[in-house]
């Protein structure tokens, strides 16, 4: 609907109730499952029983809450461990890719675009696989040739950074990308002019103006990193993140705890969701 034509009242009443629709049908499945995890019962399902906090911190079998849950927290701290390095990762070549899209012109520059684009087509499962099958022949060819044990390349950790980076740094730099065409290039031949070196001049004046988008793209990476459970799944060893081990425990039977633990990433995404628009905004207002 395009504000600037008149429309009829039964039509305006129709998108708003269109909207307001919309908006119910995202919010509600997560305001149920907030409101569960304050349910003072053993199954996350009516009858309301009561209100309670022991989801959260009740250390009395069944009502184990979710900061003395070990198996939870500590897939927290692994699941923020990986998120910091596919968000230090993502940051650092989604930067490097943006200037390499923007700034220059090459053969095969197009292909390779599409190259970088691919991941997001490609369904995290069949991505965690590929990365799984190339790896593991590459662990056996390499330990046939070198009698050497290869970890790195085998499930775990260091396989979970690289498949979650391998697609999460696409985001990083179309973000990014997006910032530095807005750039204006005779800035940095001013401060080169004034006798500034080309590092000099990116690092005090192209990386300051990008410094919101790359602090958004590092929130978008995290978020997506902790939340990423398809390419995970595949790659993932004996130290499990945060979403297989709620996997894990849905499969046992569903409680209140799992309701408790997606409160808290609600409540940290919106945080950080909030805190990047502000960061972005203000940087907006600098420049």
């Amino acid at each position: 609907m395009i504000p600037s034509i008149p429309q009829p009242t039964f039509t305006k009443l129709c998108y708003r109730a269109y909207v307001a629709v919309f908006f119910v049908y995202l919010a509600l499945p997560l305001a149920v499952v907030c409101l569960f995890a304050f349910n003072d019962s053993v199954f996350p399902s009516l009858p309301w029983e009561g209100f309670t906090l022991a989801w959260f911190f009740g250390t009395d079998a069944p009502f184990i809450g979710v900061f003395n849950e070990r198996s939870i927290m500590r897939s927290i701290g692994t699941s923020a461990f990986v998120a910091v390095w596919v968000s230090g990762l993502s940051v650092a070549v989604g930067t490097c890719n943006a200037f390499l899209f923007v700034r220059h012109d090459f053969p095969g520059k197009g292909f390779l675009y599409m190259l970088m684009l691919l991941p997001l087509i490609i369904p995290g499962v069949i991505l965690g696989i590929s990365i799984l099958v190339f790896s593991s022949s590459l662990a056996n060819t390499l330990e046939d040739a070198t009698g050497l044990w290869f970890d790195g390349l085998r499930p775990g950790l260091i396989l979970v950074i690289l498949g979650q980076f391998s697609f999460i740094t696409t985001f990083a730099t179309l973000v990014i990308s997006a910032r530095l065409q807005k750039f204006d290039p005779s800035l940095e031949e001013a401060a080169l002019n004034l006798g500034a070196s080309k590092w000099g001049a990116i690092r005090q004046i192209t990386l300051p103006f990008l410094l919101p988008a790359i602090v958004a793209s590092a929130v978008v990476a995290m978020l997506m990193s902790f939340e990423n459970f398809n390419t995970t799944l595949m790659l993932v060893g004996s130290e499990s993140p945060l979403t297989i081990t709620m996997f894990d425990k849905l499969k046992q039977g569903s409680t209140p705890v799992l309701n408790a633990v997606s409160l808290l990433l609600i409540v940290v995404s919106a945080v950080l969701g909030l805190l990047s628009l502000l960061f972005q905004k203000s940087g907006s207002n600098k420049n």
